[in-house]
């Protein structure tokens, strides 16, 4: 089996993120065995598993745009925010289309946003869920997330469902919060898809169902196929230097670059001021 990269997993609904990586490891047949973007288990979609080595990309993948498919339904809150939690508030306050219309563009950019009370969140060493579920009283703080579009796709039996692009951090549950909070109103998230995941979409994917220890290989990515870094080309002499933690001299423009083998790529190169340092090794 290919010892480095990555798996697309349609994740299905009530698996824990954990669930598939343990899944995964099983069948893989190898310890190190992680993901890249939590999933609640109500979620379903594109989960990134990552496979020895390909573990170091959590930071770059984070930085991915990341889109979902949610439906929200009005009328009424959950604790969770989500159809797993229980509902404790009603209203007779249901907006029409044209109202969440006209404030989905308020929720596009940066914006500050509180996370759901069920969540991970570290409170002073202890998970959020954990002192929600204890019914510790306790306030988040507003966190900044990226909102790059959202796109209403139906509205239908006061269920609203849409389309976002977001980056990392976002929780989906929240914004369903925030809209019928402007609306004064209360919406409930009760689906939700991780369609896309920077390059990586939904059609790509492959169900934990469907992978065996006989067709793994042929889901895996390679590390190079995953960065969308240009290469860097040097001499078998400045790559001997890299690797050994070196820096070296170079004409290139500051950024990040992919140093790679006949096989995949082995270093993530760091150029600053024409210098170039190995950032991460992946060999």
């Amino acid at each position: 089996m290919k010892n480095k990269g990555i798996l697309v997993i349609n994740k299905p609904k009530d698996w824990t993120s954990f669930d598939v990586v343990n899944k995964v490891r099983h069948i893989a047949k190898i310890k190190k065995v992680g993901h890249l973007g939590t999933l609640d288990p109500m979620a379903t979609g594109v989960l990134l598993i990552t496979l020895g080595k390909a573990t170091k990309l959590f930071d770059i993948m984070q930085e991915k745009i990341k889109s979902y498919i949610a439906k929200f339904e009005f009328g009424y809150s959950t604790d969770t925010l989500d159809s797993t939690g229980k509902i404790i508030e009603n209203t007779e306050t249901i907006p029409s289309l044209q109202d969440i219309a006209k404030i989905i563009p308020t929720f596009i950019g940066e914006i500050a946003q509180i996370p759901p009370k069920f969540s991970a969140k570290n409170i002073e060493g202890k998970r959020a869920y954990d002192l929600a579920r204890k019914n510790v009283d306790f306030d988040l703080k507003p966190n900044k997330v990226t909102i790059y579009d959202i796109k209403i796709i139906d509205y239908t039996d006061h269920i609203l469902t849409i389309k976002i692009d977001c980056g990392s951090g976002t929780y989906i549950r929240s914004i369903g919060r925030d809209m019928a909070d402007k609306l004064d109103s209360l919406a409930t998230m009760i689906e939700l898809t991780r369609t896309q995941v920077g390059r990586f979409t939904i059609d790509q994917s492959v169900t934990i169902q469907d992978l065996t220890p006989e067709n793994i290989d042929d889901f895996i990515w390679k590390i190079d196929d995953c960065l969308d870094y240009k290469v860097f080309d040097c001499t078998e002499a400045d790559r001997l230097r890299l690797l050994n933690g070196q820096t070296i001299r170079t004409d290139l423009n500051d950024g990040m670059y992919k140093l790679n083998d006949e096989q995949d790529t082995i270093a993530i190169i760091n150029v600053s001021n024409f210098k170039a340092k190995m950032s991460t090794f992946l060999g």
